[in-house]
C-alpha cells in the first residue's frame, strides 16, 4: 500500500508581524482533510498549530516560516521565528492567565528545538494516539 504523504508551507511576509494562528489552522486543515483524520485528530493537530503560532507570535517576534506534514500515522509541525530563545514550561500558576501552551504543545506531542543562524525552529510530532485517523 502506498503511503500518502501531504504537506503545506507558508512563508510569511517579511514585512508583517509574522503569520496569523488563522492562516496556519487553515493550512493545516487543508493538509488534514487529504488524510481524512478524525474529529478529535483535527481538533489536536489545531491546537498544536495554533499554540506554537501564538508562542512565536507572543515572545519570538512571529513566526518566519511554517510547515505542516502529514502522513497516515504521523504529523509534523514546524515553526520557525527569529529568536535563539527555546521555549520552556512555564511553572504552575492557577491563578495566573496564560503560560500553558508549551506545556499543552508537549502533552499532545513530541518536541525538538533546532536553533540556527536566523533563529530557530520548533518542531511537534503528533502520533497515532494524538490524531487518531478515522
Amino acid at each position: 500500500m502506498e503511503e500518502r504523504t501531504l504537506s503545506s508551507r507558508i512563508l510569511p511576509d517579511p514585512h508583517r508581524a509574522g503569520l496569523s494562528c488563522a492562516e496556519a489552522r487553515e493550512a493545516a486543515r487543508s493538509v488534514l482533510a487529504g488524510l481524512h483524520t478524525s474529529p478529535a485528530g483535527v481538533d489536536n493537530v489545531l491546537t498544536v498549530v495554533t499554540e506554537m503560532i501564538s508562542n512565536a507570535s507572543r515572545h519570538a517576534g512571529g513566526a518566519t516560516d511554517f510547515q505542516i506534514t502529514a502522513r497516515p500515522g504521523t504529523v509534523t509541525v514546524q515553526v520557525s521565528d527569529r529568536s535563539l530563545s527555546p521555549p520552556r514550561i512555564q511553572p504552575w500558576a492557577p491563578d495566573q492567565p496564560g503560560g500553558f501552551g508549551w506545556r499543552l504543545v508537549n502533552q499532545l506531542a513530541t518536541t525538538d528545538v533546532h536553533l540556527h543562524r536566523g533563529g530557530k525552529t520548533v518542531t511537534a510530532t503528533l502520533t497515532a494516539a494524538a490524531i487518531v485517523q478515522a
